[in-house]
């Protein structure tokens, strides 16, 4: 049997988790989400670099979202538009 053995490139890795293309697929994974859960002003994507990758979220972004993520859970609902 062979054994194999891996190294991982760790600068690359993080260079992979900041790089646009990351950045670009974040940004269409949290725009889904926040058109899913009914889109316009009441939920809000956003995107951005942190410490080690990128990041992003969706949040209710008026009193009607909130409003509708307590009573409909439209925003939990909507997670698998991310996907």
């Amino acid at each position: 049997m062979t054994k194999v053995r891996i190294e991982m490139n760790g600068a690359g890795i993080r260079a992979l988790l900041k790089s646009p293309g990351v950045a670009a697929d974040i940004e269409a994974r949290t725009n889904a989400v926040a058109a899913a859960a009914g889109g316009g002003e009441d939920f809000l994507p956003s995107v951005y670099v942190g410490k080690t990758r990128v990041r992003g979220s969706v949040i209710t972004a008026t009193q009607n979202g909130r409003q509708l993520e307590a009573t409909d859970l439209a925003l939990t609902r909507a997670i698998d538009a991310g996907r």
